[in-house]
């Protein structure tokens, strides 16, 4: 069982090695890296690679690990208690399965996306120690154990908002997806933009590093902000001469692909302004 990459999907040695290395090893995969580098997609493109059903579980802010494998609803049992209802007589009436739940019983292998973990509260991946360590965990409602009947591959993405601890980090095997050079860039675009002329790429991912590296800027713009702005170049039907020409001047046209606050905004528009006083 050994990741490849997808015909959709630009995957670099390092992170292919890092993918069969987790499944080898039966660790959680746990990727980092700047937002909008592929880290969620990974998860899909792997298991749709391997053939293998994907489970994803979102993490927000106000997320708890119990989510992950059950909730009890007592408050509806307690409600149903007060009616007569005769369901009240099974406690596994009012128990959800939770994602983690899923994955344990599912027949076959699958893959397991915990998206974000980095969102909820500090203590939210140690919680999670001992079913990631044992893949099992107690009922105590009805006093089963739930154990994996096929240990999931997990793909656990953070985008870096804070630090996980390092009794969670001892038990996953760790990738960081680099932000892509440009020859790995223009393979990305032209999955999603196939046919595209090269010398409109080569200059508009010339300008796009230009302005990634550009002194000043609070959010660089990522993998899928340049695939919306090429998507606008080539709906405007532009050519590279037409970047070449307006320069910096054509950006803030179509900054809103690129540039995600006011105060990047007007760090361009006051480049631009610059540019045309210059000639």
């Amino acid at each position: 069982m050994q990741f490849q990459g997808t015909k959709d999907y630009v995957a670099t040695d390092d992170l292919k090695i890092a993918v069969n290395a987790a499944v080898t090893l039966e660790r959680p995969l746990l990727v980092k890296g700047e937002p909008g580098t592929g880290k969620t997609e990974l998860a899909r493109q792997v298991a749709e690679s391997l053939g293998l059903k994907m489970i994803e579980w979102n993490v927000k802010s106000t997320t708890r690990a119990q989510q992950g494998l059950y909730e009890y609803d007592a408050v509806s049992r307690l409600r149903d208690s007060q009616l007569g209802e005769e369901r009240v007589h099974d406690v596994k009436n009012y128990i959800k399965k939770g994602k983690l739940w899923e994955a344990f019983e599912a027949d076959e292998k699958v893959v397991l996306l915990i998206d974000e973990i980095d969102k909820a509260d500090i203590e939210f991946p140690n919680d999670l120690l001992q079913e990631l360590d044992k893949m099992e965990f107690h009922v105590y409602e009805t006093g089963e154990t739930i154990r994996a009947t096929n240990r999931p591959i997990m793909i656990i993405t953070s985008n870096n908002e804070k630090e996980l601890p390092d009794a969670f980090l001892r038990r996953c095997f760790f990738h960081y997806i680099r932000f892509p050079e440009l020859e790995t860039l223009k393979k990305i675009v032209e999955v999603h933009h196939p046919g595209i002329k090269q010398a409109l790429l080569t200059t508009a991912l010339t300008q796009f590093y230009e302005i990634r590296e550009q002194q000043g800027l609070k959010k660089k713009p990522s993998t899928s902000e340049v695939l919306d702005w090429l998507k606008l170049l080539l709906a405007e039907d532009m050519d590279a001469a037409d970047l070449q020409k307006d320069g910096k001047t054509a950006l803030p046209k179509l900054h809103g692909a690129l540039l995600k606050n006011e105060q990047d905004v007007h760090l361009f528009e006051r480049l631009a302004f610059m540019a045309r006083g210059q000639r």
